[in-house]
């Protein structure tokens, strides 16, 4: 069996009003933008999760409003509190519970680009991997029966995107 992660950061999020607690923080228009965008690729790739594992920041679940319109039967998103600001040892201890053959991880940096570099055995050719900006999403393959099997280095790269190579 084979199981898929597909490994999200939140799109970009809006800083108009300094006074608002991070946690509360929205998408702006171009993150709005972004994850309509992501949604349309994740669905003309078949990259279809089955269980949704989502930060409950307001901007993470924002990212996934804006992806879902464009899946077939999007699943209700599990909102996880100990993924805001998750380093990449919660990340993997969260995935680990999982139980559909694709999930979708929805988080943040700096925990998810760690994340990322720390799961796959070999990094994807493009120089923002590294850095994960905004919207970054990696679909990675794991050679496994059950997500508590996962560790690091286990994942196989099948693709690799951020919104602004979408745009065109």
């Amino acid at each position: 069996m084979t199981l898929r992660l597909i490994l999200t950061r939140h799109a970009k999020s809006s800083w108009d009003d300094p006074l608002m607690s991070d946690h509360d923080r929205p998408l702006n228009a171009r993150g709005k933008a972004a994850a309509a965008d992501l949604g349309g690729w994740l669905a003309s790739r078949s990259y279809l999760p089955g269980q949704v594992l989502c930060s409950d920041a307001l901007r993470t679940r924002e990212t996934w409003e804006g992806i879902a319109p464009a899946l077939a039967a999007p699943p209700v998103p599990e909102l996880k509190p100990t993924l805001y600001h998750a380093g990449a040892d919660v990340m993997l201890a969260v995935l680990r519970h999982a139980t559909a053959p694709v999930v979708m991880m929805i988080g943040h940096n700096p925990g998810i680009a760690d994340f990322a570099q720390r799961i796959v055995a070999r990094a994807p050719v493009n120089g923002e991997f590294g850095r994960y900006p905004t919207g970054a999403t990696l679909v990675c393959d794991f050679a496994c029966e059950s997500w508590s099997e996962i560790g690091w280095g286990m994942g196989s790269v099948d693709d690799f995107i951020i919104p602004r190579e979408l745009v065109g």
